[in-house]
């Protein structure tokens, strides 16, 4: 047998070999991750931090994290915030990757206020908004769009009532959630509860990357 085809032998048991190691990743590539779909997210558009207007369709073909906050609140969200720059930090420079915070104290949070907000707690990744608008659109999109419930009113103590849950939105537009151990989605994580918040901002974390990869 010449040369040239023992060259062709070997080069075709190499493309045989890479065929094998290689297929498997290519489908798993395209393959849904095993998370429950909730529904579709609604849809938006407000001002952020920069003044840019900014809405859902900003966010598409992305991977992004939602949450409703306000930046005087004494209580929850400085842990939200917290834990969502931990999250950001896990995909920084990821193009790919967002998040969307929307103000429910829109009369004291000018994109300004935003602005420095952000700076203060090192949230500086490019697709992180930060944004505000009309009040009771906002609303309407935490309590209906999202039903993450907000409420308008502050107590004596300075604070809004309002979850401290985080949305996992697909680069789809469809909001995702990961199941419990009996099969039941979580539909949303928890940011707050001392017991359960650290394992699942690390299991929200390992749902982003299964999102990306999609």
């Amino acid at each position: 047998m010449s040369k040239t085809n023992y060259s062709y032998i070997g080069i075709s048991f190499i493309i045989l070999i890479f065929g094998i190691w290689a297929v498997p990743k290519i489908v798993a590539h395209f393959q849904k991750a095993d998370l429950e779909v909730i529904g579709k997210a609604p849809s938006f558009e407000f001002i952020d931090q920069d003044g840019k207007t900014i809405s859902n369709k900003d966010y598409e073909g992305k991977v992004y994290v939602v949450e409703f906050f306000f930046t005087t609140c004494p209580s929850i969200c400085p842990i939200m915030n917290r834990r969502m720059v931990d999250v950001q930090n896990e995909f920084y420079g990821n193009p790919n990757f967002g998040i969307a915070s929307f103000t429910i104290n829109p009369e004291v949070d000018t994109p300004k206020v935003l602005k420095e907000y952000a700076k203060t707690y090192g949230a500086n990744h490019v697709n992180w908004h930060f944004m505000t608008g009309d009040k009771d659109k906002i609303l309407k999109l935490s309590n209906e769009g999202f039903n993450l419930y907000a409420e308008s009113v502050m107590d004596d103590n300075g604070d809004f009532s309002h979850s401290g849950l985080f949305a996992l939105i697909d680069k789809e537009g469809n909001i995702r959630s990961r199941k419990d151990k009996f099969g039941n989605p979580y539909i949303y994580y928890q940011s707050l509860d001392e017991e359960n918040a650290p394992n699942q901002i690390q299991e929200l974390k390992e749902d982003i990357k299964k999102l990306l990869n999609e």
